[in-house]
């Protein structure tokens, strides 16, 4: 149970407009993130922009995508994020249920690209160690452009924020569709 209330959309007719918002971007829902987000509103909407730019608005593949972001749920251990972006998005952007199961110990794993490996290495280093040794670096920069690099890096700092927010406050995954705790 989240430490903070779940806000509930009905009892905050003054967050319509930010609620539609959201709604119309994250398939007609209002998740739990932004449940919670919403205590502050200048922070929810500031967050629904970064994350759309981070996830849509770059020259990121998908799956690079979802192996950074599952990676960092991983490493911090958010069960929220693993969840949603597990067998939701990774298999939408045609990761393998074998990859995605691969990706918690991925380094004996033969199931990733050299491209993949280096973009996992590199999510490691920034989720666990912060400095990036040079050798790591230069593997993300062998196969991703700098905007590319630039955009990779806001991503997994974006997430590693997420899964920080969402660990301290201890955020419940989302019930089974068509089910509301």
């Amino acid at each position: 149970m989240a430490r903070v209330p779940l806000l509930e959309e009905k009892d905050h007719p003054e967050l319509a407009e930010t609620i539609a918002r959201i709604k119309g971007a994250r398939g007609g829902r209002l998740i739990n993130i932004y449940r919670l987000m919403l205590h502050s509103p200048a922070l929810a909407n500031a967050w629904f922009d970064l994350n759309q730019a981070v996830r849509y608005g770059t020259e990121i593949d998908g799956q690079s995508r979802e192996l950074a972001v599952i990676r960092v749920a991983i490493l911090n251990d958010v069960e929220y994020v693993q969840q949603a972006h597990g067998p939701a998005y990774a298999l939408k952007e045609g990761l393998t249920p074998e990859q995605v199961a691969a990706v918690a110990n991925w380094p004996p794993s033969k199931l990733f690209s050299e491209p993949q490996r280096a973009l996992l290495a590199y999510t490691d280093a920034m989720t666990r160690d912060i400095d990036v040794p040079d050798d790591v670096f230069g593997g993300v920069r062998k196969y991703f452009s700098e905007r590319q690099t630039v955009e990779l890096t806001m991503l997994i700092g974006a997430y590693n924020m997420l899964t920080r927010f969402l660990k301290a406050l201890k955020v419940d995954p989302e019930p089974p569709a068509g089910r509301r705790l």
